[in-house]
C-alpha cells in the first residue's frame, strides 16, 4: 500500500466514524477515535476502552425455583440503562464467591426479548450446575435504553458485554458483605450471534477462564459477508436482516471489499487475533443447523489449533441451530467444561 493510499484510508476512517458516531454516551475509546487515534469499529480500539460497569441494581425478585433465585436487575453501559437476569444458587456462597457464566443470548427480535422468558433450559442447567448466571440484554433489547445495531459491524453490543462482566464481578452478598462472584472466575457462554460477541470478548479481555460457543457466527468476517444467507435455507425476517447487515453497506463503500483492502477488515475481525486468546474454548455444532452454516464452527476450531490453543470441538448429527435434539448431552459436555476450569 502506497502513501496516498494510507492517506485516502485514514481519511475515509475519520468520515465513517463521524457517521457512526455522531450521538450521545459514546465510550472514551470512541471518543479518541473520533479525534483520529484509531478505528472505533477495530479490536485495538476495543482493547484501548475501559468498561467499568456499575454497581447492579435488582429491579424485581422473581419466583425462585428450587435451587436458585430469580431476579431481573439493571446495570450502565456507556450512560445507557441495560437489564439483565440474575440466576444466583441457593446455600452457602463458597469462599471467594460462586463461579459465574455470562450468558450471550442470539438473535431475538428486540422489543420481543425478555429476560426472564428467552433460554430457559440454558440458564436453568448453568444455575442448577452451581453457577451464578448473569444473563444481559444487549442496548434496545426489551426495557434496556438505545437503539439495537449489527454485532457484526458495529462495537456497541459487545461493550455493553464487557460492561457486564465487570458489573457482575462486583457482587456482593448484601447480607454479608462478602463477594457473591469470584471475578478470577468467569466463563462466557454465547449461542449464535452471542457466539460472536463471545469470540470478541476473548480477543479484547484476557482474563475469561473458560469460554464455550454454541452454533456461533464465528466465521471471518468475508465469509460473513458473503458466504452466510445464501448456504442456509433459513430466511431471516426482516428486522433480522435489517440489523444483521445495518452498516455494512456503508463499510464496504467507504473501504473496499475484504479482499480489497484486508487491513481495515482484518482490523475489526477477532479471527485475525485467535493468536493471543488465552482462554479454553469448547465449540458445539448441529449438523441439521438451517440458520448458521455449520463450517463457521468448525473453520473456528480448526484455527484454534493451528493456533496452539485450547479447544474442543463437537458436531451433533440430526441436531438444529439450538442443538434441541441432543441438548442433554450438549449441555452436560458444557457444564463439565466449565466446571474443569472454573471450579
Amino acid at each position: 500500500m502506497n502513501t496516498a493510499q494510507k492517506i485516502v484510508i485514514g481519511v475515509a476512517s475519520l468520515l465513517v466514524v463521524g457517521v457512526f458516531f455522531s450521538r450521545p454516551n459514546v465510550s472514551t475509546s470512541v471518543q479518541n477515535a473520533v479525534k483520529g487515534k484509531v478505528n472505533p469499529l477495530s479490536i485495538e480500539s476495543l482493547r484501548q476502552g475501559t468498561y467499568p460497569g456499575s454497581e447492579i441494581v435488582i429491579e424485581k425478585t422473581l419466583t425462585p425455583e428450587k435451587n436458585y433465585d430469580r431476579y431481573i436487575t439493571s446495570y450502565m453501559s456507556e450512560g445507557l440503562k441495560i437489564y439483565a437476569l440474575l440466576l444466583v444458587p441457593k446455600g452457602i456462597t463458597p469462599k471467594g464467591g460462586f463461579p459465574v457464566i455470562i450468558l450471550n443470548h442470539g438473535y431475538i427480535i428486540p422489543d420481543k426479548y425478555t429476560p426472564e422468558g428467552n433460554y430457559i433450559p440454558y440458564f436453568d442447567s448453568f444455575a442448577d450446575a452451581g453457577y451464578v448466571v448473569f444473563k444481559p440484554n444487549y442496548r434496545g433489547h426489551g426495557e434496556s435504553e438505545g437503539k439495537p445495531t449489527s454485532a457484526y459491524f458495529a462495537p456497541d453490543y459487545v461493550i455493553d458485554n464487557l460492561n457486564a462482566i465487570a458489573s457482575v464481578k462486583k457482587l456482593k452478598n448484601p447480607l454479608t458483605g462478602t463477594n457473591l462472584v469470584n471475578a478470577a472466575k468467569v466463563g462466557v457462554w454465547g449461542h449464535s450471534m452471542g457466539g460472536n460477541i463471545t469470540l470478541k470478548d476473548l480477543v479484547i479481555k484476557g482474563d475469561i477462564k473458560a469460554a464455550a460457543i454454541w452454533a456461533g457466527v464465528v466465521a471471518p468476517i468475508g465469509d460473513i459477508i458473503y458466504n452466510w444467507q445464501g448456504n442456509v435455507s433459513y430466511k431471516p425476517d426482516i428486522l433480522d436482516l435489517k440489523l444483521r447487515n445495518q452498516n455494512k453497506d456503508l463499510l464496504l463503500k467507504t473501504f473496499g471489499t475484504p479482499s480489497e483492502n484486508p487491513v481495515f477488515w482484518n482490523s475489526i475481525d477477532p479471527n485475525s487475533y485467535l493468536k493471543d486468546i488465552k482462554t479454553p474454548i469448547q465449540i458445539h455444532v448441529g449438523l441439521a443447523d438451517t440458520q448458521v452454516p455449520n463450517d463457521f464452527s468448525s473453520g473456528l476450531y480448526k484455527r484454534l489449533k493451528s493456533a496452539g490453543k485450547i479447544a474442543e470441538y463437537y458436531e451433533y448429527p440430526g441436531s438444529n441451530h439450538d442443538i434441541n435434539q441432543s441438548f442433554a448431552a450438549a449441555m452436560e459436555r458444557t457444564i463439565d467444561f466449565f466446571d474443569q476450569y472454573l471450579k
